[in-house]
């Protein structure tokens, strides 16, 4: 895998990763290079890793494994049962020197201790914090939350956590369980005597916005400390009208908070388009899972000439030059082929071919004493997207020049307006549906509480 140069921000970091065994996580706000960093580590590691994510489609973008299938973790709550492992989970959680865990911010704080215990209990090393493993977790909290618990799950998180966030996980030295302390560290055995330090690396370059005063009001929206005189020039900015396709130099995105506000945008726009649709039928080798988070593209995808797309992952085809798209550009189709869909990106036509995605599952070797990582399902299909409209939540990753912020009936999420912001390269690109409201501007008070005791 070839990786783009690293500052001296992100090699510093690097260094301490690859040459110390301490437990990092890896913070900042959009734009710092957090992915950057750890596709860099898993390139050039000398450690032997295993890389993993909270759902299919974040281990796919990391060409890792999700955290339940290395673990062989049981679905739902994970509290103090026995942890069931075969041999060959054994095996391969003996030998990891180091885990990778990207979107760290969506896993639950029981999940962080079913990692530890199920380490502990795999490497026979039940005094150590994951069983001696370097633990290195990249994301940001201020982005992505983990799914609220419900029912008895809430409650019990509720009676042994402090919250359901992943540093409140009993793993952590210090991590206070709150009430329910005493009956969470009966149950964890060595975990209350044993807590892990964890060093947070926040990353402060943002490689994605370049004007200072537009970082400046990011940063605001992202610690929830928006003022009125900022208030205002997002809303002034904001309540312009975005341009006519034909009269845009880019192409305009909407970013919305609800899954069917996104899905009336694009149809609405595919039905105005002259001709018939085509469909893109994926094919599915192995398994691949279930479920619209399982899949990394539509299984069916719907494009018309004419129809804005967005890619779904880098060129990979351009033989050392400059990458003619990258994950998140757009672009509009102008011819379909049995093969190829033609996109003109930025005025500039290329052939599109299917791609594919590899699932992978990690095994162990004991000829070389060594894991690796085995192909067990593969998904292909055209790395393209409908695009007039896509989900805050989906647009991660993502930069845009142009976008119009869609809130609807108002933020739901701590994170989500800053999110949705934060995709965009400058303040110019900014459309609003409507004005920003003081509710939509959202941090979780935990997260609050964890990061001001980092800084401290």
């Amino acid at each position: 895998m070839t990786t783009p140069p690293l500052s001296s921000e992100q090699e510093a970091l690097f260094r301490r990763i690859e040459d110390t065994n301490d437990h990092v996580f890896v913070t900042g706000r959009a734009g710092t290079g957090k992915s950057t960093l750890l596709q860099h580590f898993a390139a050039n590691t000398a450690k032997q890793i295993a890389v993993c994510a909270p759902t299919g489609v974040a281990a796919l973008n990391v060409e890792g494994q999700t955290i339940h299938s290395l673990f062989r973790l049981p679905i739902g709550l994970i509290a103090d049962q026995d942890l069931d492992q075969p041999e060959a989970t054994r095996k391969i959680l003996g030998a990891i020197d180091t885990l990778v865990i990207d979107e760290i911010s969506m896993v639950n704080a029981d999940v962080m201790d079913g990692i530890d215990r199920s380490l502990r209990q795999a490497r026979a090393r039940r005094a150590e914090p994951f069983g001696g493993v370097q633990v290195v977790m990249f994301g940001d909290p201020y982005q992505l939350a983990p799914v609220p618990p419900r029912g008895d799950e809430l409650a019990y998180i509720r009676d042994h956590y402090r919250s359901f966030w992943f540093f409140d996980a009993h793993v952590w030295a210090g991590a206070d369980a709150g009430a329910g302390a005493g009956t969470a560290l009966a149950g964890f055995g060595d975990l209350g005597r044993y807590g892990a330090e964890l060093g947070v690396h926040e990353l402060v370059d943002i490689h994605r916005q370049s004007d200072a005063a537009f970082k400046a009001m990011l940063n605001a929206v992202r610690y929830g400390r928006v003022t009125a005189d900022i208030a205002g020039v997002l809303n002034d900015v904001g309540a312009r009208t975005p341009p006519a396709p034909e009269a845009s130099e880019a192409p305009t995105i909407t970013l919305a908070t609800r899954n069917d506000r996104v899905a009336a945008i694009n149809r609405k726009h595919l039905e105005a388009l002259p001709g018939r649709s085509q469909t893109a039928m994926a094919e599915i080798a192995g398994d691949f899972g279930r479920g619209e988070g399982a899949y990394p593209a539509d299984v069916e995808l719907q494009i018309k000439v004419g129809a804005q797309v967005m890619f779904l992952r880098n060129d990979t085809a351009s033989f050392g030059e400059a990458p003619r798209w990258v994950n998140g550009t757009i672009g509009t189709v102008t011819r379909i082929t049995g093969g190829t869909v033609r996109v003109d990106v930025d005025g500039r036509e290329h052939d599109v071919e299917p791609a594919v995605w590899e699932k992978y599952r990690y095994s162990y070797s004991p000829l070389t004493k060594r894991i690796s990582r085995e192909i067990v399902a593969e998904f292909h299909q055209f790395p393209l997207r409908l695009a007039w409209a896509v989900t805050i939540h989906k647009s991660q990753g993502k930069t845009y020049d142009r976008a119009v912020i869609d809130l609807g009936q108002g933020a739901f999420a701590p994170g989500q307006t800053y999110v949705a912001l934060s995709r965009l390269t400058s303040l110019e690109g900014l459309y609003l549906s409507r004005p920003l409201r003081p509710s939509d501007i959202r941090v979780d008070p935990d997260v609050e509480r964890f990061m001001r005791s980092v800084r401290r």
